[in-house]
């Protein structure tokens, strides 16, 4: 009879040790998996602002350089190429932008990104150079804003 319940023990034991074994390798996956992707969300964070940030800053060089050639340089030959070169900067920064949109929730960094896009399609449109000159410090006061907004979320991944 000892000999029967000492296997009874010994079978017992077995099982609660691998059931004990398989519950904390699970709850390691899973952390495991989640650090992961909490990292790899973090990472693609980053790409996307620090892309944002690069397009809104070549698309605010375009807008420049199509408001200097219709109102310094007086080239109107080459006003043409100069929209369609803003046009083409601008749409890679809306695209920049939508992926910004797609890897956060934070409202306030997509609505910072969306009030520099706003300040910078304002340049090619000043009249004066005083009021471009203003526009001009207040894009580049925006996209800096959008990459401080930013900034916090690209070092620890929201929900995580």
């Amino acid at each position: 009879m000892e000999a029967v319940a000492a296997s009874a023990v010994a079978v017992l034991g077995t099982l609660f040790g691998s059931a004990l074994t398989y519950a904390l390798q699970r709850r390691t996956v899973m952390r495991t998996e989640r650090f992961t992707r909490s990292e790899r969300l973090r990472q693609e964070r980053i790409d996307a602002y620090s892309a944002f940030g690069g397009a809104l800053a070549n698309y605010r060089r375009g807008q420049l350089d199509l408001w200097f050639v219709k109102h310094v340089h007086g080239a109107e030959s080459d006003v043409p190429e100069m929209r369609r070169e803003a046009q083409r900067l601008r749409a890679a920064a809306l695209e920049a932008m939508f992926r910004v949109q797609l890897v956060t929730e934070a409202a306030d960094v997509v609505e910072a990104g969306r009030q520099a896009m706003r300040a910078i399609d304002r340049l090619s449109k000043a009249e004066s150079r005083p009021e471009l000159d203003r526009a001009r410090d207040a894009s580049r006061t925006l996209i800096y804003d959008f990459i401080s907004t930013a900034r916090p979320r690209a070092v620890v991944a929201e929900n995580s």
